[in-house]
Formats: structure tokens, sequence, C-alpha cells
């Protein structure tokens, strides 16, 4: 059976199981939605618990002034209902976190999926009952619930990286991590802001905070590759085109190797290509977005040499916005410390002109005065001691695996994804792990970098059609294989070992969660390609999901 985005199949329950509901999901952001969507259709009774006050996920925490998407907003969406792509209107090319939030409401409330969503409910153990093959689930509260499948919705960057850093609890004034950014209204006009860490958040954070705030200093390690998002916004004519090709934007997303509508492959490589027609092409395409990474070369994240051309384009962009020398210095990488893509990159929306103010400052912890510690009053290097009235911890992620760790999930083996993930975080594709049965993991590790909604479907699609071989057969249990996973685990380090990517290590890149000071860096992302990603979970589900091992129980 195949099923699209927006099916499901016509599950016929063979037997009921005494719970409390088929299915329970956590997290109320994009998988949450889809899981509600596509298991209720399936004819399952879901339930989707989430800690925060409002759905939403990463929108609803990530609350910073500035906090928006870096993929553009109208693939940045869930697929499933025709209907709701044509009625729902996005106001500019990247939305705000207040705007992708109001969206997620308008599917919630379309959908009528409210009445399948428990909010403000910690869920505090989730844990794998041998003996009636079912998982029950604890809140903060102390009420239980039982259910025969149990499904993480957890963002893959949704748990803080909270370093540590003496003196952190004498600090007298808010300090926070960006994504837990106060709920109630935060005064910073006049105030003295200081900002450890300079990845994503920060370039987004620091133009807005600077228009008011007395000042915003920025405390950076490692500098980045910083791509121009060019704001913009959406004009009747360009939502009325995007609204009559949506089949093929959706086509577009599936087959590209990271889940976006780009126009790619370019079909050249910068390596063959003569100089004034590479950097004709580089200029041409430097309008905003990603796409300049995906829509020029082919060879720009395979390639050493392309990608050491396309680096030190990006340098010479960067430093050409800033006025004062040794400050563009300090923000812009160099080539030969590592490569475009071993992290992350940011997009901009007027970071590196901020520095040009003279209420924003950057401070070198890498080289020049490393960071000592925090004080009743301020922070304090090796050089000097800045006074601040706020700090703000824009430290990262616990990525891929943080969230499933934060809590006990016990398995089959009352061993916990925490205890199980200490020195390698294996997993199946993402979306299981062995020892634990009945589970499914929506973009879990060793799972793509990729756009995420997109991700997020095709994951849920493969979830629903395993439940529904679950359902129409007559089983009881799903066991991840674990020979499938020390596959899949050895594949993806395979794939990663070919690529630029894996010097992410170098550079304490989350994506290779070497940002940990508890665990030793590992592999954390599939780099196979999203779209051949997609092409392997259909071909699983297809032949009848060889990775997993079916039971019926005795009852």
């Amino acid at each position: 059976m195949n099923i699209s985005a927006g099916e499901a199949p016509a599950t016929q329950k063979t037997k009921s199981i005494d719970v409390d509901y088929d299915a329970i999901g956590i997290g109320a952001g994009f998988a949450g939605l889809a899981l509600i969507h596509y298991l209720r259709d399936a004819g399952l009774s879901v339930r989707v618990f989430d800690q925060a006050s409002d759905i939403g996920g990463t929108w609803t925490w990530n609350r910073y002034p500035g906090a928006a998407t870096d993929s553009e907003s109208y693939y940045y969406c869930l697929t499933f209902s025709k209907e709701i792509l044509q009625d729902w209107s996005w106001s500019k090319r990247y939305p705000d976190r207040q705007e992708t939030q109001s969206y997620m409401r308008f599917v919630a409330d379309k959908c009528d999926m409210w009445p399948h969503i428990q909010l403000n409910t910690e869920i505090v153990e989730a844990q794998y009952l041998n003996d009636q093959g079912i998982w029950r689930v604890t809140t903060g509260a102390g009420d239980t619930f039982t259910c025969k499948y149990f499904i993480s919705c957890m963002g893959m960057i949704s748990e803080p990286m909270i370093p540590e850093i003496k003196g952190m609890d004498r600090f007298k004034g808010p300090i926070f991590h960006s994504s837990r950014w106060p709920q109630e209204e935060l005064d910073y006009a006049g105030k003295r802001i200081g900002i450890i860490g300079a990845g994503a958040s920060t370039v987004q954070m620091v133009p807005v905070l600077a228009e008011t705030a007395g000042n915003v200093t920025v405390f950076q390690r490692t500098p980045n590759y910083i791509l121009p998002a060019m704001q913009k916004p959406m004009t009747p004519e360009w939502s009325k085109e995007i609204k009559e090709n949506y089949d093929a934007i959706v086509a577009k997303c599936r087959g590209h190797a990271f889940g976006m509508a780009f126009d790619s492959p370019a079909g050249r490589n910068a390596v063959d290509t003569p100089p004034e027609e590479r950097q004709r092409i580089f200029e041409e395409n430097w309008t905003g977005s990603f796409r300049w990474v995906f829509e020029t070369f082919d060879d720009l994240l395979v390639n050493p040499e392309a990608n050491r051309l396309a680096s030190e384009f990006i340098i010479s962009k960067m430093k050409e916005r800033v006025e004062d020398p040794e400050i563009a210095d300090l923000l812009a990488p160099r080539s030969e410390d590592y490569p475009l893509f071993a992290k992350r990159p940011p997009l901009d929306h007027g970071y590196m002109e901020a520095f040009n103010r003279d209420n924003v400052h950057l401070v070198d912890i890498k080289d020049r005065e490393p960071l000592v510690e925090i004080t009743e009053s301020g922070i304090r290097t090796t050089n000097k001691h800045y006074e601040f009235d706020i700090i703000v911890l824009a430290t990262g992620f616990e990525a891929y695996t943080g969230a499933l760790e934060a809590f006990p999930i016990r398995g089959s083996s009352g061993q916990t994804l925490r205890e199980k993930w200490q020195k390698v975080s294996e997993c199946i594709m993402g979306v299981c792990v062995a020892d634990f049965p009945n589970m499914f993991v929506v973009t879990g590790p060793q799972a793509p970098f990729a756009n995420l909604p997109t991700s997020i479907e095709q994951n849920v699609i493969w979830i629903t059609r395993c439940i529904d071989k679950m359902e129409r057969e007559g089983f009881d249990v799903f066991k991840p294989r674990r020979e499938a996973e020390q596959a899949w685990t050895a594949q993806t380090a395979d794939i990663h070992g070919q690529t630029l990517m894996a010097e992410g290590d170098k550079v304490n890149s989350w994506m290779m969660g070497a940002n940990r000071q508890d665990k030793p860096p590992r592999v954390l992302v599939y780099f196979g390609g999203a779209n051949v990603y997609y092409d392997i979970l259909d071909q699983s589900a297809d032949a009848g999901f060889p990775e997993l091992e079916f039971e019926r129980l005795a009852r």
C-alpha cells in the first residue's frame, strides 16, 4: 500500500487492547499535528501532550526577539491538506515565530485537532511494560496514561544546551537560555545585554535587540559562515504563483537532498568553471536563503576545492558589510579552519551591519580573551570584567537526542535512551530504536538534517503505514531489529565520512553532537540526501518493514 501526503490507510483493528489511547505523542509542533492527522484518519485514538501552554513546538519556546524561520515560508509547512495550502497566506518570505505559530493554530482549527491535544502537561517518564506489550506514560502531576504506540514528536533541536560556566548562579539579573526567553514581557530597553554564543539565534536577535538596548555584547567562540536572508514581503502575485504550483513545490521538496523547494542540481561544478564565469554565477545567485549553496554548483559540499571557493566568496561578502576591518576579521571564519556546512550556517537579517553600531560589541573568547566566569554583575574574561543587566545563553541545543534523554524513556530491558546512547546514538532510519518496542521517533538521530516539515511528514507516513500493518494483521508488538540498527548506524557513519561535514567535530558542531560536554562526538545526521532517505522509507514500507520483528502476545 502506498500512502502519499494527505492520505491514510483504511485500518481495520483486529482486536482491542486495554489502553487509554492507541497512540500517545509527545510534542505539539509540526510533528504532533501531522501525527494527529494521519493516525486519526487511520481510525486510531491519539493524544498529544505538550509541556507548553500552546501548540507550536519550537515556535512556542523560541520567543527571543527576531526569532524566525530560515526556510522560506511557503514550503516550511505541512502539505496533507490542499485546502489549507490554498486558504493560508504567508505575509513574507521568512515568517517570524508569531506567524508560524498562528499558522499551526490555523491548521489545528481547520482540522479540529484541539480535542486530541493536552497542553501544560509535562511528561516525566515513559516505560514499556513487557508483560502487556504497552507503554505507560507518567505526567508531572502524577497522572498515568497507557497506549499501544508511544511516539516522540519532540523536535531535534528543542532541548537547550546549558553550559557549565563558573558563577552562573551568582548573577543578580535575568540569565536564561535563548530558547527559554521569559514569556512575560522582558524590558530590555536601555539595558546592557551579554550574549554567550554566536550561532543562528544570536544572528537573528542581535539586530532587533540593538535597536533599543543600551548595548549588546556578543561573546563568540567560533565564527560562522553567514548567508543573506534578504527578507521580502509576500506579494499577491507571488502568493498566487505559489498556490497555482503547490503540487510542483511539494514534489520539489520531496525530491531535494535537503527537502527544500529548490531547483537543483545545478548541472555544473565550481572546479570545472572558469573563474570569471564562476564569480558571475556566485554573484547572480546571491539573492538570499540556502538556495545559493544548492543552485550555483553541485560540488560545493563534496569537493574541498569547490567548498573553499564558495567559503571565500561568502567571507568576502560578510566582510564588506562591516566597517571595522578588525571586527570583520573576527566575525568571518577562515576557509582553512573549517569548511562551509561543517557548522549549520545562519541566515542574516542585519547581523553584520549591527556591528557598525556604537552599542554592539564583539568579544573573541576563543583566542583573545577566554571566558573565565559569570559574576554577580556580569561576565569576566581573562582580560576584562563586563557589566550586564541581562545575560542570554545562546549556546545551542542537545541536538537530535537531547529531548529524548531529558526524562527517562525505558525500553524492554529497563535501560533508558540516555543510557543506551551514552557512547553512540544508534537508531534505525531515525524512526525506531532497538530494545524499544512499539516506539517511534519523528526525525530522531541519524535522520537527515533537512526542511523539517517535509521530513516530519515523510516520517509520519512511514509510522502510519507500520501501524496499519500491525492493526490489519493482528500484531501486538513490533521489535526493531538490532542488526538493522547496526547496519543503519554503519551506513550513516560511512556516508558522513565521505562528506566535508565530517569536520564538524573540529568546531563543536551540534550536527556531530560535538557541542556536548557529557558525550563524545558521534554521527547524528544522515547525509545521503533527504530525497534518498525518503525513498528508503518507502522501500521499507513496501517490503513490509524488514527492519522490524512483529509478534502476537498470548492473551
